[in-house]
Order: C-alpha cells, then sequence, then structure tokens
C-alpha cells in the first residue's frame, strides 16, 4: 500500500510518500508528481521519502525521471531509502556526462 500527502509551503510543495514504491502505486506517484508540477509554476517539488519501505525497479525508474526533472529528495530516515537515492543520482550524473560527450 501506498500513501501519498501533499504539503504547501510558500512556494513549495512536498508530497510525503509512506509505504511500498510498487506496482500499481508507482502510476500514483506519477499522477501526484505531475499535478504537483502543474501547481507550483516557479515553486519547488519536494518529495519525502522517510516512511517509504520498498522500491521497485519501476519505482526507482521514476525516481529518477523526476530526479532530472528537479525533484528534490528528502530520505534521512532508512538506510535503503538513502542507497537507492545515492544510486540514482549517481545514474542522473552518468546520464548527463554521457548526453554531453554525445552532444
Amino acid at each position: 500500500m501506498l500513501k501519498i500527502t501533499t504539503k504547501d509551503y510558500g512556494d513549495q510543495r512536498t508530497l510525503v510518500v509512506e509505504g511500498k514504491l510498487i506496482d500499481p502505486w508507482v502510476g500514483e506517484l506519477e499522477k501526484s508528481w505531475t499535478e504537483a508540477q502543474r501547481m507550483v509554476e516557479q515553486g519547488k517539488v519536494r518529495i519525502d521519502l522517510k516512511d517509504v519501505t520498498v522500491i521497485s525497479q519501476h519505482g526507482e525508474n521514476l525516481l529518477l525521471e523526476m530526479m532530472r526533472e528537479g525533484a528534490t529528495f528528502n530520505c534521512c530516515r532508512g538506510v535503503l531509502t538513502r542507497h537507492v537515492v545515492k544510486q540514482l543520482e549517481r545514474r542522473r550524473g552518468e546520464h548527463a556526462r554521457k548526453d554531453r560527450r554525445q552532444s
């Protein structure tokens, strides 16, 4: 099960994600992310993953895409989540370097 709560702080919107980021719930986070981007025109969208217990490959791919589109992450509670976000940051960096070489 996955729970997503939206919190607004000035020009920043936070999506608080709790539970298992696995199919079929990855699509729910994707919908919430898309809506948050529309609602916060010039602001920032932060993703709070502190209470996520499991992340599937599909969930990782979505988080990577969100990262590439400017999301920031708060995940200081769980070792698993911290590890996944670090791995995604590395993947994002590798992808960006590859794009620069191809240009």
